[in-house]
């Protein structure tokens, strides 16, 4: 996955590669959330403490964080209505990441608490998963200005952020973005200046593949 290998490269340059290996270790999982129906309030009051202002990616980095805090404990996960199976398949996988960076001798730094650099990182590889907030409803993806909405279970559902980028979409009744992280938008024409520029407010058309932000 080429996004996925610019992701991972350039969070060694920034120094967050032990944060960006746990996020796509959970990403690469089936949600670690569960909802019991009779327990659907305290499941989400649980989720709620999870979740991060910066949006989803970083939710998933702090309940890996909670379980790795717990030596990985089972009732860890029984208790806060986390998957104990989807968070040992994302240890796995995580194990397999840490020998490819190995094998190609890319270092394994954490940025620890510094989310603006694990941010970046994650925009450099999914720059083109960007979508800024429609003035009428939802958002509007900067590549080609479809009209996607945040995903109910989000940590960004309800808080309005004006860019974002998602890590998917999913189709139902609307296109939802799932796994959802605000951005600053300078971010984009920093990290993928070739792709995206800065608005010219004295040209309004628009080329072919070049959003204006």
């Amino acid at each position: 996955d080429p996004n996925l290998s610019k992701m991972l490269i350039l969070s060694v340059d920034l120094g967050c590669s032990d944060e960006i290996l746990i996020i796509t270790s959970m990403l690469s999982v089936e949600n670690p959330f569960y909802r019991p129906r009779d327990k659907q309030a305290q499941a989400d009051m649980r989720k709620a403490k999870f979740h991060q202002a910066e949006g989803d990616h970083l939710t998933l980095l702090t309940v890996y964080k909670g379980w790795e805090a717990s030596k990985f404990s089972n009732p860890w996960c029984f208790e806060n209505f986390v998957q104990a199976r989807s968070m040992k398949r994302a240890q796995d996988v995580r194990k397999q990441l840490v020998t490819i960076m190995d094998r190609y001798k890319l270092d394994l730094i954490s940025g620890g608490r510094n989310y603006k650099i694990i941010c970046k990182a994650i925009t450099a590889g999914y720059f083109t998963n960007a979508s800024k907030k429609d003035p009428q409803e939802g958002f509007r993806t900067l590549v080609d200005q479809n009209p996607v909405y945040i995903h109910p279970s989000s940590a960004l559902f309800n808080k309005n952020p004006e860019y974002v980028i998602y890590h998917e979409l999913v189709l139902t009744s609307k296109e939802y973005m799932r796994n959802v992280m605000e951005i600053d938008a300078k971010w984009l024409i920093e990290l993928a200046p070739a792709f995206y520029r800065p608005a010219d407010p004295n040209k309004l058309s628009r080329q072919k593949r070049k959003e204006r932000i």
